[in-house]
């Protein structure tokens, strides 16, 4: 009913509706006339990491994502510009804004030739809620009110009671507990790809390995040695083969940024990761046409598990979180288009705007006293000083943000910092049996809204590995989806912003943003705010 979501909620949504006679509009190589092109379309991605699995129900890093990406592809597609584009559906409609109809598209094949059906998407949103499937990501069917998805993801129905069906192999249907005006970019994020009921049944776990894998988009898996490379070669099955370009993509896990910008350097990769903090300047001044930085959705910060001592105390949080001096981290330390950030969510998003906490315009010295006295109050002093570890995964600038950390609070509050680090796999199984006490993290948006952020500082939320618990914050971002007007959403995500910086479950370091090196023979290349390019959007110059 129209009265249950916020009047900015229904801006959205009319803007939605009103795309709803879908174009043929699709994402692809767009190659402008007199481009020549290299005869071999061969691209070599660095990807910063190991991906810790291709299985969309499984992921939740963007290492995992940049190949899932490649390999599988949702109902619809979020374009550079933000606009939803179809891609499995052709077509979709909605006549109560809580139930959609989606039409899978004609001819639409997995790369083994077999068709792809609704069911498949059935499968796949039910195997990820199911508990037994464990996925950091179950939480988003309850984030997107599929209708008793938080009831699955608990047990307690079984996971043919999601409010998802195929009325037909073409027809997928998906009702909702409350309109959701973004819940296009929702069905745009990996996590509600489909996978192959076939093929995951058939193999098991080891249904991602090459060989078994079926896969949906422009690429399938050929070759995946760990820690040296993953191969992906076109998939002519693909319902869109005729406008890719590139051939064959491989991605290299490369943790060390200096090293992956050396082979990038010696041509051995078309487009990094990242830039290392210690190589912008020069990058900028020797090779300004092969830098790309660029604003992103994405906020760094140390997660805190909250749920254990001596951070189940407020106080000692928030002593660390103003004790920190961000502006040297973001400005010197990195020094590649970071700002200081006192939230855990970027300042606008999605035509919402927050006030940072008071103390964001505090001097350091204000900031620091404040400190002091915090952790004073819960009883730490040079007799009995705060001792505690740091944890982060290996990368070079990662290594440099803990050490000026561990630096800013000893000298500040004279507390003892223990810095430990992991390969990425292994800090992600280290979060999620909660056996850390502070690790780094950054987080950035699954879709152009506050909930992507806030949700996972959600009691109970799958993504909520620091253990905050607040209901008050949980009932401000319940609130702002069923607020009736643009003040009152703006309203409850203050509201709930405010609680999250007094509590201080994470502390927030810096907003992020995208640095890329790239190979002027590549063209093609627009990363969205979320962070994400696909190789079928790319090509290769003479």
């Amino acid at each position: 009913m129209q009265g249950q979501y916020s009047y900015l909620n229904k801006i959205r949504l009319s803007m939605v509706l009103a795309g709803l006679c879908v174009s043929p509009l699709v994402m692809a190589a767009t190659v402008p006339a007199g481009t020549s092109l290299a005869t071999t379309q061969n691209l070599v991605r660095g990807n910063g990491a190991e991906p810790a699995t291709l299985d969309p129900d499984k992921v939740e890093d963007n290492s995992s994502m940049a190949i899932i990406n490649d390999l599988f592809e949702g109902l619809v597609r979020v374009d550079d510009k933000g606009i939803v584009t179809p891609a499995l559906a052709d077509s979709w409609h909605t006549s109560d804004h809580k139930t959609w109809i989606f039409h899978i598209r004609p001819g639409a094949r997995w790369s083994d030739g077999s068709p792809i059906s609704a069911q498949d998407f059935v499968y796949s949103w039910r195997r990820l809620s199911a508990p037994q499937t464990a996925s950091p990501y179950a939480s988003f069917t309850a984030n997107a009110h599929i209708l008793n998805a938080q009831a699955v993801i608990d047990g307690k129905m079984p996971p043919d009671q999601l409010g998802v069906s195929a009325p037909d192999s073409s027809t997928l249907k998906v009702v909702l507990d409350q309109p959701v005006s973004y819940f296009l970019q929702f069905v745009a994020h990996p996590s509600l790809f489909p996978v192959s009921e076939k093929d995951v049944e058939k193999y098991g776990d080891t249904w991602t390995q090459p060989g078994h894998m079926v896969s949906s988009s422009a690429y399938q898996l050929t070759d995946w040695v760990v820690n040296e490379k993953v191969t992906l070669k076109r998939n002519p099955r693909y319902w869109d083969n005729a406008h890719t370009v590139i051939n064959q993509v491989t991605f290299l896990p490369v943790s060390d940024s200096s090293a992956e910008l050396n082979r990038y350097l010696a041509g051995e990769i078309n487009i990094t990761s990242t830039i290392p903090a210690i190589d912008f300047s020069l990058m900028k001044k020797e090779k300004p046409q092969e830098v790309f930085a660029a604003p992103e959705l994405s906020v760094f910060y140390f997660d805190i598990n909250s749920g254990r001592a001596p951070f189940n105390d407020a106080r000692v949080r928030q002593a660390l979180n103003l004790a920190l001096n961000k502006d040297i981290i973001s400005e010197k330390v990195l020094g590649m288009g970071q700002k200081a950030a006192w939230t855990v969510a970027p300042l606008s998003m999605g035509g919402v705007s927050i006030t940072p906490p008071a103390w964001a315009g505090w001097t350091p010295g204000q900031r620091i006293a404040k400190a002091r006295e915090l952790l004073k109050e819960a009883g730490y002093s040079a007799s009995r000083p705060l001792r505690f570890s740091v944890l982060y995964n290996n990368n070079a600038d990662n290594q440099r943000i803990a050490i000026a950390a561990a630096s800013m609070w000893k000298s500040a509050l004279g507390v003892s910092v223990t810095l430990q680090n992991q390969e990425w796999k292994s800090m992600l199984d280290t979060m999620h049996q909660g056996q850390f006490q502070l690790v780094r993290y950054t987080w950035e948006a699954d879709y152009n809204e506050y909930s992507t952020f806030l949700n996972t500082f959600r009691s109970g939320d799958s993504n909520n590995t620091g253990n905050y618990s607040n209901k008050a914050f949980d009932h401000e971002i319940a609130a702002a989806q069923l607020a009736q007007t643009p003040a009152e959403t703006t309203t409850d995500y203050q509201k709930a912003m405010e609680i999250a910086a007094n509590d201080a479950p994470a502390i927030p370091v810096f907003y992020g943003a995208q640095d890329y090196m790239v190979n002027r023979r590549v063209g093609g290349f627009a990363p969205s705010l979320l962070g994400f390019y696909y190789t079928k959007d790319l090509y290769l110059k003479q």
